[in-house]
């Protein structure tokens, strides 16, 4: 939800890096808020994917035993973190003195590297290994497994993009007869009612799309999504390389 939130509220601070002279503290200061968050992403992805290689494998995983596995993987998720926080600010401070066209070019960029690190987080909970080769690794599997390029992935993006979009309405509408009535007790409800709504969206469709990449590891790794998938369907999101 932070990485919703938050980038907007510092927004106009942001901005700042579009000027030429722009502070070097502004550039330290991007680069510890993007550690903060993906740190704080990573490590609970990690948990939930944790749990959810238990579950496809036929166990019967715990919260505890989410949380266990990410403890056990600190180091990594803190290293993988500083990458993705290098690679954010920089094309963040691209974008912000580029022109249309090239925060285009910059926005495929960063397409690029989320589709070439998507399975990061299921390989660093999977194998012992650091966060360059695990990003490696991401890639390769992407290489030789990819054709319609993470389809569930982009289906699950859609459909809660679209509810979040007429969640945006609903709420607007609501919280404009809210303000109408003048009465302020009705105003914050409507307003915290609608905040928990749009958390809510948020954080189902970043638990699927953990669930989903842990399937995709597995198939792309030994063949079989698991429990609870069909192998055949998990197959239309990768399709070998020939």
């Amino acid at each position: 939800a932070a990485s919703f939130f938050v980038p907007a509220i510092l927004g106009g601070l942001f901005a700042g890096l579009r000027e030429e002279n722009a502070n070097p503290l502004l550039y330290v200061f991007l680069f510890a808020f993007y550690v903060v968050q993906y740190f704080v992403i990573i490590f609970f992805n990690s948990a939930l994917i944790g749990a959810a290689m238990i579950r496809l494998r036929g166990g019967d995983p715990t919260v505890a035993d989410g949380f266990r596995i990410a403890m056990s993987k600190l180091p990594a998720i803190l290293g993988y973190a500083l990458i993705s926080a290098t690679v954010g600010v920089i094309l963040r401070a691209l974008q912000e003195r580029a022109g249309f066209i090239g925060r285009f070019v910059i926005g495929l960029i960063g397409l690029a590297w989320t589709i070439a690190s998507f399975l990061v987080v299921p390989v660093l909970v999977s194998q012992d290994i650091g966060p360059i080769d695990a990003v490696k690794r991401s890639a390769e599997l992407l290489k030789k497994t990819w054709g319609q390029n993470l389809i569930g992935t982009g289906g699950i993006g859609l459909v809660f993009g679209l509810g979040i979009f007429a969640l945006a309405i609903l709420g607007g509408v609501l919280i404009a007869l809210a303000v109408s009535t003048g009465i302020v007790s009705i105003i914050v409800t409507t307003i915290v009612a609608f905040v928990l709504a749009l958390l809510l969206l948020i954080l189902i469709q970043a638990a699927l799309q953990g669930v989903y990449a842990a399937a995709l590891y597995r198939y792309a790794t030994e063949g079989e999504a698991g429990e609870s998938f069909d192998n055949a369907l998990v197959a239309g999101a990768f399709k070998v390389k020939a």
